[in-house]
């Protein structure tokens, strides 16, 4: 499989994933953003070498025949979103309000959520016991899927 389709099935996988499309859409982050960040990360990762914007805009999912420029400036946009999302939780840290009792269960659910992330890279490590963590990783799924659903603005 080329650098393309290799880029592109992660990306589609990711995108498809109910508890991005969740966070996604709960996000200061556009699902073309989302898209950027990740062929960003993933197409250098995939090909072990640095690439262009000119050639990550190639491997863009949607309007494939995007520009360097327009590649460029999404990824801009997005860095620009993440960075505001975090300096609004360093703001609610700094004034003492993510200890307060409307936040927790944001705090409840990002600790899920690392739990979750640690549980998949350990079925990607430990072949032996796949079936184990499969169940595990499952449950915590739908866990954390119930909290998204619980937590997002309605």
């Amino acid at each position: 499989m080329n650098l393309k389709e290799q880029v592109r099935e992660h990306v589609q996988q990711l995108l498809n994933d109910p508890i991005v499309k969740t966070l996604m859409n709960n996000s200061h982050l556009t699902k073309a953003q989302v898209e950027t960040l990740l062929i960003d990360v993933l197409a250098e990762n995939i090909s072990e070498k640095p690439l262009r914007y000119d050639e990550k805009a190639r491997l863009r999912l949607t309007r494939s025949e995007s520009t360097k420029g327009a590649f460029h400036r999404t990824l801009q946009q997005a860095r620009r979103n993440i960075a505001r999302a975090i300096y609004t939780v360093l703001l609610l840290g700094y004034l003492g309000l993510l200890e307060h009792v409307s936040l927790l269960p944001y705090v409840e659910l990002a600790n899920k959520l690392e739990d979750y992330v640690k549980a998949y890279k350990g079925v990607l490590n430990e072949r032996e016991e796949r079936d184990k963590f499969v169940k595990a990783i499952s449950g915590l799924r739908e866990e954390i899927e119930l909290m998204l659903k619980d937590l997002s603005p309605r």
